[in-house]
Order: C-alpha cells, then structure tokens, then sequence
C-alpha cells in the first residue's frame, strides 16, 4: 500500500443533475473525516469518490483528466491502469456531460459493490449486506427535489439497509454547478461535512438545510441591493425558517429593510433580535454607512433600542 493510501471503507453516490447540471458527491462511513478522503467535484468538470483502500490521487487526476476533456470512463480507465493496487481499489466518476463510470476492485472487503445508472453511480464495500448499493440506486432514481435531495435520500436507504458494517461515524456532501466561473468559492453549493458523530446523517441534513438557509439570506441580500423589496422579503423568511433558532437572518432581514427605507419594520424586528440579545443592536451602531443609512435620526432610533 502507497504512503497516500487510506482505509476510508464507505458507501457513496456520485452524480450529475440532468436538470441543473449539478455534479456531486455524497458519502457515509465509520472512518473518522470521511469527506476529506472519498470526495471530490469541480464545477464544469466532475465528480469523483475514491475510497476503500483510498487513494486521493484519483481524485485529484480524475478532474485533471476530465478538465483535460476526457470522458469519466476513459479518466477512470486509464488510472486503473496505471495502478499496481488497483483490486484493492473503489473508485467511481461522472463527468459534466453526466458519463459514468465505477471500479470496484476484486479484493475490495466484502460485502461491496457498485451499480452504474443514467448520470449517476453508487458504491460501497465493507458493508453489512449486498443491498445497500442496490437501495442507494433505487432511492436516488425514485426522489425528488434538488440533488442535494436526492443525495440525502440515497445515503439514508443505505443505512436503513445496515450501511457500514462497523456502524456510523462521518458524512459529508459536495455539490458544484454545471459551470465553472472559475471562482471556485462560487461555483461551491454545498460542501459539508460531518467528521465525527453519532448520528452523521442525521447532523449532515441539519447542516443542508444550514447551508440552504445561507443561500436564501444572501438571494435576499442581493434582492435589496436591487430594490427588490418582495424578493428580499420573500428570500429572508425563508431563510428564517430554515435557520431555526440562530437570529442571523432575522438581524440581515432587519439591515435590509432599513437599506430599503422600510425604517418602522426593520426597527420592529430589529427591536424583536434585540431583545434576546442587546449586542445585535450594538453592532448595527457600528454599522459603517455603507450598511447602514448614513442618517444620524435612524442612529438615534437604533441607539433607543438599548434603553
């Protein structure tokens, strides 16, 4: 075994959204930091998972072939035989176009396998039963919603079926867009990972709709920059209501309505986050005016919530 190689024995799903375009990976495993190892995805390019007796250089050169043009089949083909280890080896890859292909090789630790679908691939090994792979496949072709969606709907068929034969330790899930801008830090939609828990599926949904909470109140955001104010309105409360508890997209909420002259219910909600905790109100103080209207009366209005 190579210096690079790790023991990340796991289920996973690679994919491509046919109707986004959206390329991802998503993973499951009783290995501490599952996601740092198995995942791998670069906007307009691909997708990889490479696990088991894991080598990351399949991640790393498969984009680089795939971002060469290749084809996943081909990238993965040309790997594999490059690779003395290869039978140890569980590897699969989806290119932009939505082309598959998976290895898994033949002294890979049972119970494993992979199934290759229309834009998609499951694999495991080191699982307690060979219907988890078969599971992961049926789940993702029946669910609907995003692909994020349909990820969480594969990995929780795996465990429902015994998943990893040791049990549960870390998740995790990345997701690109069709395209690249070659801002990688905006073509990433999802990139979450859960790498120690009791219950990693459980806290990797939780941090979805996190993520997704984050995404509505920047939409929101740029909706006020626009003067927007229904679209604003509309991306904050549904960023509230994912967030749960957390007042941050109450507090934006709030700076935005103030930005769109909406001064009496932006101060109610801001009175409202306030209340729980005045330090929210001391920040909008030292708001630069750029944020917040340069109006030394709005100031004065702000600075009465402290009273």
């Amino acid at each position: 075994m190579m210096p690079t190689d790790q023991l990340a024995h796991t289920y996973s799903i690679v994919a491509r959204d046919a109707d986004s375009g959206q390329l991802g990976v998503a993973v499951q495993s009783h290995y501490f930091s599952v996601g740092s190892v198995v995942t791998w995805a670069e906007a307009g390019v691909g997708a990889v998972a490479s696990q088991a007796f894991s080598d990351p250089a399949y991640g790393k050169l498969g984009l680089d072939l795939m971002r060469a043009r290749k084809s996943a089949p081909d990238a993965l083909a040309g790997l594999l035989a490059a690779d003395p280890m290869k039978e140890v080896r569980q590897v699969a890859m989806v290119d932009a176009l939505g082309r598959v292909a998976a290895h898994t090789g033949s002294t890979t630790i049972p119970e494993a396998g992979h199934i290759v679908g229309d834009g998609f691939s499951v694999q495991a090994n080191m699982m307690l039963k060979n219907t988890v792979w078969p599971a992961m496949a049926a789940a993702y072709r029946s669910a609907k919603g995003e692909l994020v969606d349909r990820f969480l709907a594969a990995l929780d068929a795996a465990e429902a079926e015994g998943g990893d034969i040791r049990g549960r330790q870390s998740a995790a899930i990345l997701i690109v867009e069709a395209k690249s801008t070659g801002r990688p830090w905006i073509d990433t939609i999802f990139d979450l990972r859960v790498d120690d828990a009791a219950e990693p599926l459980v806290e990797v949904r939780r941090l979805v709709a996190v993520r997704r909470a984050y995404i509505h109140m920047r939409l929101g955001n740029e909706a006020a920059q626009r003067g927007d104010l229904e679209t604003t309105e509309r991306e904050f409360n549904a960023a509230e209501r994912l967030i749960g508890d957390n007042p941050e997209m109450r507090y934006w909420h709030a700076i935005a309505l103030l930005q769109l002259g909406k001064i009496d219910a932006g101060l109610a909600i801001l009175r409202e986050v306030g209340h729980r905790d005045r330090n929210w109100i001391e920040l909008t103080l030292r708001l630069p005016a750029l944020l917040l209207i340069g109006d030394a009366s709005l100031k004065d209005r702000v600075r009465k919530l402290l009273e």
